[in-house]
This record gives C-alpha cells, structure tokens and sequence, in this order.
C-alpha cells in the first residue's frame, strides 16, 4: 500500500521474493504534466503486480512518467523495461549504463566466474551461482536499451520538488543518491541503509570499490540530510548511519588483517570464511550459494583496499591470489 511521506510523495514497498532483502522502496513523486517513479524491484510476476497495483492506485500513467534508477542492480532496476511505454524515459548514471546493457549470456558470466575462481571460489560452483544470481535470473530484459545517461549534478523537477543527482560510486560503480536541498531530503538507494549494511564487492572496471564507497560516504556526510529515503527498510538518523558504516568497515579491515597476520597465504574464498557474517549459518560450509558468492565479494574488496593502502599483497604468480600482510 502507498505510503504518503510529504505532498505528492510516495513510497512504494516492492516484495522481494526469496531475497534476504525483503522489500524494496520505491518512491513516486506525482507532478501533474508528468510523474517521477525512482527504482522498481526485480523482473518478477510478484514484484510487477505489486508495483503496477500501487500505481494505479494513485493515478499514476507511465505514458507520462520518467524512471529515474538508482544504480544497476537488479532489484532496482529489474522492471524498468516492463514498465516503458511510448512516453517513459528511463534514466541511470553513465558509469553503470554500460553494465546494465550488458548481455549476461551463460558464457559471459562463466568468464566473469573466472575472476572469482582467482579469488578462490570452487571453479566446479561458478556455473551453479549463474544460474541463482538474481543479475542473471531477474535482470531487465535486454530488448530494451535506450536508458538515458545521467551525471553528477543532473536535476530533474517534479512534484515541487527538485531532485539533483550525486555520484556516490562504491555499491556499484556509478551509484547515484538524489538530494533534495529545501526538503533536507535525500533518497540514497543502497548507498546509505540502515538495518542492513550495503554490500561492497569488485569490479573489473574499478581498482579499489571499498575505497570508493568510503570516500563517497565522507563526501556525503557534508550534506544537511533530515530525512534519508533508503532503497530498502527502514531510514534512520543519517550522519549517525554513516558514521556507523565507517566504523563497520573500519573494524572488518582490521579483523582480515589480523586474519592475514595469523594465517599467510590464505585466499579470498578463505578469508571470507573466516570473516563475521550476519547470517544464520552454523558454519562457512552452510552458507547459500548465493550469500557465499557476495560473501567472497566483499572480502576480495578489503584486501584490495588494504593492498591499495600499503597495508597488504597479493601473490598472483598462480591460478589463485594468495594474500598476505606487508
């Protein structure tokens, strides 16, 4: 059910089904001439019915709406091209459009696998967790491509509102928030969540995505932000949320650094299975598929920060890294 938060604005839960995320928030702002929808959910029957539903509930025609996403992954984005009708534009930053216009055949995944299999990852898995990965399974249909290319700085109104885009690369390369400067408002998609903490993995087109994510929530945390309008859950104080999330990240560097310390020469893979996961697995070996693959992820983006910091190495003279304290 619609759940107004100012005049003419709105969130929209979105069920996720079979994800530990639960729900998506998306918002609409109605504007009259034209409307502004931001995020929609997975490419799921559960998720269009959902959102659809909502918006028909308040009057909303995509023939005059523009789509505004946040970043490229699936469950913002994955109903994007479900949605479009002849009037609707859909606009992404820059940076993650050409991810997003990706064709994730079988094969590119298998090759993309192969960055995780030098991380560690059992390479007899990597086309087992293509076949669960929601990036595979509920992405946009391909057919559609015309997303219009934002970037930093980019202002869309609506509604009353003025809406300017910010990059705050780290989540995924190009991530964006919208801030709202008269409102104090800023709608922050996963760069800033506040039950769960945002997952921060590789990418073959960034150095150091970790670092990146630190740097644009410092840069953030200089924004008068009152009310923060997350991508899922619940919002919450946000320059004390972003302080928490740096301390998190803080602690999690120094616990793969010890880890390094005391056992040389582990991988990624290993390393992650020695890292602390808010999960409810009794051990490394009972952990899904699919939260092992993020799990290796985000250990592979503190060692690469702690290796961009001097901090640690990795040996890539074999098949596998294998990490190690400086």
């Amino acid at each position: 059910m619609p759940q107004e938060l100012m005049p003419n604005l709105y969130r929209l839960p979105v069920p996720l089904p079979d994800s530990p995320l639960k729900l998506l928030n998306s918002y609409v702002i109605k504007g009259g001439d034209r409307d502004l929808l931001i995020d929609t959910g997975f490419r799921r029957p559960e998720c269009y019915e959902s959102l659809t539903s909502q918006l028909a509930e308040l009057g909303v025609d995509m023939a005059r709406t523009d789509l505004l996403l946040t970043h490229l992954h699936a469950d913002h984005c994955g109903l994007a091209p479900d949605l479009v009708t002849e009037g609707t534009r859909v606009f992404i930053s820059r940076g993650d459009k050409p991810w997003l216009m990706r064709d994730w055949s079988r094969e590119d995944w298998i090759a993309s696998g192969e960055r995780m299999v030098r991380f560690g990852f059992p390479r007899d898995t990597v086309e087992h967790a293509f076949h669960q990965s929601p990036a595979h399974s509920m992405a946009p249909s391909k057919d559609f491509q015309n997303y219009q290319p934002i970037d930093d700085g980019d202002e869309f109104s609506c509604g009353g509102y003025t809406l300017r885009a910010v990059c705050t690369p780290g989540h995924t390369p190009a991530h964006m928030c919208f801030w709202m400067e008269t409102q104090k408002t800023m709608f922050t998609g996963d760069h800033v969540l506040f039950d769960i903490s945002p997952n921060i993995t590789t990418w073959t087109t960034v150095d150091d995505s970790l670092g990146d994510y630190l740097r644009s929530l410092k840069m953030i945390d200089a924004y008068d932000v009152q009310l923060a309008l997350p991508g899922h859950r619940e919002t919450g104080n946000f320059h004390a949320r972003i302080a928490a999330l740096l301390s998190h990240h803080e602690k999690r560097l120094a616990g793969c650094l010890e880890v390094l310390r005391e056992n040389p020469g582990l991988t990624t893979y290993d390393v992650a299975g020695l890292m602390r996961w808010k999960i409810r697995c009794s051990s490394w070996e009972d952990f899904p598929m699919g939260q092992k693959w993020f799990a290796v992820g985000e250990a592979a983006s503190h060692l690469l920060h702690l290796e961009a910091c001097g901090l640690a190495r990795g040996d890539r003279t074999d098949e596998v890294i294998r990490w190690y304290a400086q």
